[in-house]
């Protein structure tokens, strides 16, 4: 049986953590989680730990000092899979944006179509957002198609936080090498895992805005986004993406 297993960073989501925690363990299918906190001064990470010994042999934490950056958090959480021995390791927000039924359709649609990152798209069936304002929408519709049309990416929604990496992805890509910590990290491994020979698919799901808690979106993450976009179009151009292969011992 695969071992499967969600990585979810936090910071002050003490009104989500323990609801999406349960919820995930309802699944019929069998997934362990992962926590990467980053210090959240609610306590998050105290409630997890006071979950833990309800579920000791399936739910896990790693606790950082401070806000260290999203691409951080998960370059973390992935090196931590590896050496467990994880087979499928997934990204997932603790808020509910992502509906966590959908983590059995990501798993059976690399099985079923042998994919190696799946992502769960909010544009590759339509728009499927819901509880954004218009204004939101739009910077995201658009930002994408901005990334396809640099990147020339046929990937519908490049910023996607929801997707599942089969380990062998993971342990081919040198994590040294990536240089972004907001949504550009997101946009960074989609690109950086097709240009290596990985097949990369996505399906569509609903994203529902959250409805406790904040966002951690802000300016600076968007910037870094932008420009490392051009950044990426230049390595592509001059051959510069095969640095991110991990030399084999």
């Amino acid at each position: 049986m695969d071992k499967k297993i969600i990585i979810i960073p936090t910071y002050n989501e003490k009104e989500n953590i323990e609801k999406i925690i349960r919820y995930v363990f309802s699944l019929p299918d069998i997934f362990h989680i992962l926590i990467i906190d980053d210090g959240s001064p609610d306590g998050t990470a105290n409630i997890v730990k006071a979950l833990m010994s309800e579920y000791s042999d399936r739910l896990f934490i790693e606790e950082r000092k401070g806000k260290l950056g999203l691409g951080t958090a998960y370059i973390h959480g992935f090196n931590w899979c590896i050496e467990k021995g994880y087979d499928f390791i997934f990204e997932m927000d603790a808020d509910f944006s992502h509906n966590p039924n959908d983590l059995i359709n990501l798993y059976n649609a690399a099985c079923q179509h042998d994919a190696d990152v799946v992502i769960g798209s909010r544009y590759c069936n339509g728009v499927n957002v819901v509880n954004w304002p218009m204004s939101r929408v739009l910077m995201s519709y658009y930002g994408s198609a901005y990334v396809r049309l640099v990147l020339r990416t046929k990937i519908q929604d490049n910023t996607a936080g929801f997707i599942c990496y089969r380990r062998k992805v993971l342990e081919t890509i040198d994590f040294t090498k990536i240089r972004h910590i907001g949504y550009g990290f997101q946009i960074e491994m989609k690109y950086v895992a097709g240009k290596l020979g990985f097949n990369v698919m996505e399906i569509p799901i609903i994203f529902t805005d959250r409805t406790e808690g904040t966002s951690k979106m802000s300016k600076g993450i968007l910037q870094e986004a932008i420009l490392g976009v051009l950044k990426l179009r230049f390595l592509s151009l001059f051959g510069g993406i095969e640095k991110y292969r991990k030399k084999q011992p």
